[in-house]
């Protein structure tokens, strides 16, 4: 199910952009995203053991079907930031600008909506994965990956993406006036 939802997340960015490569950029948040949802997993089991040490009752959550549900819908979230960085950089790039500065122009507006749907993400999954009680227990793995998730996807959308995404089209700048010179 995981490489069907990875391809059908793939072929709608395909169409969305009209193109094989730029989706390919977005993508790379989605193995952090796991990997953050992995360490929240393990945190929330290493933290929660300790618990009763200080009189409360210890969380703990197995690695089950229902938390693996979680890693599913994080790649259906965890794109969205990225989406909103590459196109307005691909937007300021076809306007003129340079590729260094349409990035820079693309985090500069975009960081605020990154910032309040990643935040409201973190403090709704809060209640569920922090504070014990009746029917937490069944749905805490999907909160702990997606919480966790959203973060370590967060950091690669503000760090890692812009300076792929720089590359990329500094290398479809130089391309460009190649492809122009063959055609003519």
């Amino acid at each position: 199910n995981y490489l069907v939802a990875l391809l059908i997340i793939y072929l709608l960015m395909v169409a969305i952009f009209n193109h094989w490569g730029y989706p390919l950029l977005i993508l790379t948040t989605i193995p952090v995203g796991v990997a953050g949802g992995l360490v929240g997993l393990a945190l929330l089991n290493g933290v929660g053991s300790w618990l009763p040490l200080i009189g409360a009752a210890a969380i703990t959550q197995p690695f089950d079907m229902i938390s693996m549900l979680g890693f599913l819908i994080l790649m259906g979230t965890v794109v969205n930031n990225p989406i909103l960085v590459v196109h307005r950089a691909l937007e300021n790039v076809e306007s003129g600008m340079a590729a260094t500065q349409a990035v820079e122009e693309a985090l500069r507006t975009r960081l605020r909506p990154i910032a309040m749907s990643t935040l409201t993400t973190l403090f709704g999954l809060a209640p569920l994965v922090l504070i014990p009680g009746a029917g937490t227990e069944l749905y805490r793995g999907v909160g702990v990956i997606v919480m966790f998730g959203s973060i370590g996807a967060m950091l690669v959308t503000l760090t890692m993406l812009p300076a792929l995404t720089i590359i990329v089209l500094e290398l479809r700048g130089r391309r460009a006036p190649r492809l122009a010179a063959a055609e003519g």
